[in-house]
């Protein structure tokens, strides 16, 4: 087992740790595996009466996937190592979206990307005060992934588009009505929390330790947010916001003006497809068609270049502006794989 993750058995509950703190607790390949052979291992084990995900250090639950090496090796053509991480990371996601016991997962400071593949698929999902969450992938080059445009297709109206492709963060009020987490608890009580649920397996310990969340912004905007965001393709969205010209399409249009343009066209469109009864496996599957193409064919590697390597903040997208994207190339990066399709149940 590495140091960045502590997993082990206290009382009634199977414990995963994550021990990056330092890091944001990012995401390694390694841990991914990790958390997966516990999940396994734990699943026909009846001294385990529920799996408890939680998280070192104050700043961050998971702020994303590790994505330095990813660039390291796709920068130099070698972009089976990109394949392989995702593929193994979505396989962990649906074991712990389809665990036969109550996952409970406290999620403090920032939960992104990555995170939210490991934090927001459980039965039980904690957030506090200092939670802070969100899907930011259209930033750099990606799509909201690890089962996020899930979640994002079972929100209220077109609220999963719109955070899909502005990557706008949600406080404790606005990641429960999003439905990207489940109970509010304010964090001095988790050390209790944690000890009630390690000695009685209870998972409504959690039910009674919650409290009612702050008030979030979201539920005010949900009208112009349908609106503005009624269209089927982002060409349409970005015309209906600029006819608007309201302060809420004026935000927005900033917000998604830095974005990539063929990252938010194919996030409308996996969107569209998924639809609110959305099914994680429906969308991994989708997820990963874009992500298996995403450093040859994307602007995944300039994205990251951009944000993380150089941090000039100046990437040069493949195409020239929001709505720019013909439906042709949305097509190619979600068109199926063949023989490299994600395949969920190999291990």
């Amino acid at each position: 087992m590495s140091g960045d993750i502590h997993i082990r058995i206290e009382g009634r509950a199977g414990r995963i740790t994550l021990n990056r703190p330092k890091a944001l607790n990012a995401l390694s390949y390694e841990m991914c595996l990790e958390i997966e052979q516990a999940l396994d291992s734990w699943a026909g084990d009846p001294a385990v009466a529920l799996v408890l995900i939680d998280a070192a250090g104050d700043k961050a639950f998971c702020a994303g996937g590790d994505i330095a090496l990813m660039y390291e090796t796709g920068s130099k053509g070698d972009y089976g190592f990109g394949q392989k991480f995702w593929r193994d990371e979505y396989r962990m996601n649906a074991k712990i979206a389809l665990y036969p016991k109550p996952v409970v997962s406290l999620m403090q400071g920032f939960t992104m990307g990555g995170g939210v593949g490991v934090g927001c698929h459980g039965s039980h999902r904690v957030v506090g005060d200092s939670s802070q969450m969100a899907m930011p992938e259209c930033a750099i080059g990606l799509v909201p992934d690890v089962g996020g445009s899930a979640l994002l297709a079972r929100a209220p109206g077109r609220l999963g588009v719109y955070l899909g492709v502005t990557g706008r963060r949600m406080g404790p009020g606005d990641a429960i009505y999003a439905g990207f987490a489940d109970f509010h608890v304010p964090e001095g009580r988790w050390p209790a929390l944690v000890d009630r649920l390690c000695a009685a397996g209870d998972v409504r310990a959690v039910e009674h330790a919650a409290d009612t969340p702050p008030e979030g912004a979201l539920p005010g905007l949900q009208a112009e947010i349908d609106a503005g965001f009624a269209g089927a393709t982002m060409a349409e969205i970005a015309g209906a916001l600029s006819a608007a010209q309201t302060d809420f399409a004026a935000d927005t249009l900033k917000r998604i003006a830095r974005n990539s343009p063929l990252s938010m066209a194919c996030t409308v469109e996996i969107q569209n497809r998924l639809g609110p009864g959305a099914d994680i496996r429906a969308a991994l599957t989708l997820e990963y068609r874009f992500t298996h193409r995403a450093p040859e064919h994307s602007d995944f590697l300039e994205g990251i270049r951009a944000a993380i390597i150089d941090k000039d903040k100046s990437p040069a997208w493949r195409h020239d502006g929001v709505g720019t994207v013909p439906p042709e190339a949305v097509a190619a990066m979600l068109a199926p794989l063949g023989d490299d399709e994600l395949k969920l149940e190999e291990g």
